[in-house]
């Protein structure tokens, strides 16, 4: 994976996390420090300078490779406890982009995607109908949330669900909704005319 790529990936919005560059105080936010390794990156590159370009795309890299080490010893040390820190990790959506982004979660997708609903639960209620893995396209269906069902607070809570998925789950690649309540269409019965004419009939 190239420097590019990964800042690429952290970028992607994180829920609940207060969009902005991080200072000094308070907690790193993974989209704004993307966005920010590859604004340099691109600037760095429209010098025309390709040994600076390659050199910095390096130092990410670098970077990137000794902090995912970091995190792949974290993990195996919380994981040979019976509970220890491990859950509170997990919950964490800063620890749970970078572990995500170096392939270290130990938990699979739709583990990951329950949780991303959960912590929105409360506000915006949703249920999984359906993910497709070879796809990354997630069917959720709207719960009862309390609101006013207006179409504005509809999107709203869609997009809020939809942030929180990308964060724990940023192999989902869209997000269909399904209207709540909604039931299949019944199957089109077929009505012959006359029965079937068994073999050897007169």
């Amino acid at each position: 994976m190239t420097a590019r790529a990964t800042t690429a990936q952290a970028a992607a919005p994180q829920a609940g996390v207060p969009q902005g560059t991080a200072s000094h105080g308070t907690t790193p936010n993974a989209e704004a420090t993307g966005r920010r390794v590859e604004d340099v990156l691109d600037r760095l590159a429209q010098r025309g300078d390709r040994e600076v370009s390659a050199a910095a795309e390096e130092l990410v890299s670098v970077l990137m490779d000794f902090y995912g080490a970091g995190l792949a010893r974290i993990m195996h040390h919380v994981g040979t406890g019976d509970d220890g820190p491990r859950p509170a990790l997990l919950r964490d959506e800063l620890v749970t982009s970078l572990l995500v982004l170096h392939d270290l979660h130990p938990e699979d997708t739709a583990a990951r995607i329950g949780r991303a609903l959960d912590s929105v639960r409360r506000q915006h209620a949703a249920e999984v109908a359906e993910f497709d893995a070879d796809t990354g396209v997630l069917r959720l269906r709207a719960g009862d949330s309390g609101g006013c069902g207006c179409p504005s607070t509809a999107d709203q809570a869609h997009q809020a669900v939809e942030a929180a998925v990308t964060c724990y789950a940023p192999e989902v690649t869209s997000v269909q909704w399904e209207t709540a309540g909604a039931t299949p269409e019944p199957a089109l019965l077929q009505i012959s005319r006359r029965p079937p004419t068994g073999a050897g009939t007169p």
